[in-house]
């Protein structure tokens, strides 16, 4: 188990040390000093490593997979800067998102470039048909965007069915996780089953990752979750708890969930109140029960694969995401 913790760490590392040189421009000043404060600002780097991951788990070398990762991360940071703006978050891992340590317009310009630097990386890849790559990188744009219309779309909504949840994170979070496992197989050299396995592996996980962030959001410690608890329910989002609440709650509790979804409800004392009746229906424990059916999932779609070091890998990394806390 620490073996897989120190290649984790390896290839986090090596991520790292890429993002740290991947901006190679100083000016204009307004625009690449926030830039490379976004990539300076840490985080897991799952997407990438899982590129990585994915190449090596076919039988490809995963460093051949560092500039897709890093391509990978670049845009995940892209849409995060977009995102803050149009939740107005005030912190992004512990540290004053871009609008607010600079503003809006700026912010707005360092995700637009962001996304030109993501594909500048992208094509830096050396293996692998780079017309696929492109394609694959080009859908997972096209999808993120999709999901985070649709989910302020739901902001709106008094309620959300839960297939249409599930459709909106697989397109906001599933998406990018599905072309990095995408991304390594194809550098990695693998065949049309291949990557349909790890595809299918990452869209798993993704649907778990987002479900865990929805469970952490009601009960992670705050100091090591890295932004305040209960954010989501004072923005009135459809999430996986407050989706399931409303199609299980009555009287009063209905009537102040309805109330936090369509962004009415008074504050002061809001996200205890609403904690305790996603205790009392139940839902905490069916999102863990969600989040652990979709992880097994991820696994069973890893039979696909020869029994490797990589394989191994991929499964360690699904039950670590399963465990985690922030």
């Amino acid at each position: 188990m620490h073996r897989f913790y120190d290649r984790y760490d390896t290839y986090r590392s090596l991520i790292d040390a890429r993002l740290a040189t991947v901006i190679d421009r100083g000016e204009p000043v307004s625009m690449y000093d926030p830039a490379r404060y976004v990539l300076s600002g840490g985080g897991k780097r799952i997407r990438p490593v899982l590129v990585m991951l994915a190449c090596e788990a076919v039988g490809g070398d995963p460093r051949d997979a560092v500039e897709a990762g890093v391509a990978v991360e670049i845009l995940h940071n892209f849409t995060l800067v977009h995102d803050d703006i149009m939740d107005r978050a005030d912190t992004r891992r512990g540290r004053e998102t871009v609008h607010r340590k600079w503003d809006e317009n700026i912010a707005i310009l360092v995700g637009d470039e962001l996304m030109g630097i993501a594909y500048k990386t992208l094509l830096n890849t050396e293996k692998g048909d780079v017309r696929a790559l492109t394609r694959v990188f080009t859908d997972g744009v096209i999808e993120v965007c999709e999901g985070q219309s649709y989910d302020k779309e739901f902001e709106l909504l008094p309620t959300v069915s839960e297939e249409d949840y599930m459709m909106m994170i697989s397109k906001k979070t599933g998406w990018l996780v599905a072309i990095s496992a995408e991304l390594g197989a194809i550098i990695g050299g693998a065949d049309a089953g291949r990557r349909a396995a790890l595809n299918e592996y990452a869209r798993c996980v993704g649907r778990a990752f987002q479900v865990q962030d929805d469970l952490l959001d009601v009960v992670a410690d705050k100091d090591a979750f890295g932004k305040p608890i209960g954010g989501d329910i004072i923005e009135g989002k459809k999430t996986y708890l407050l989706v399931k609440a409303l199609n299980r709650a009555t009287g009063d509790d209905l009537a102040l969930l309805q109330e936090v979804a369509t962004r009415v409800a008074p504050h002061d004392g809001l996200v205890e109140r609403v904690t305790e009746i996603y205790r009392r229906y139940g839902v905490l424990d069916i999102a863990r029960e969600k989040i652990e059916e979709d992880t097994e999932a991820a696994i069973r779609a890893l039979d696909a694969l020869e029994d490797t070091d990589g394989r191994q890998m991929l499964i360690w990394l699904a039950q670590m995401l399963l465990e985690r806390k922030h």
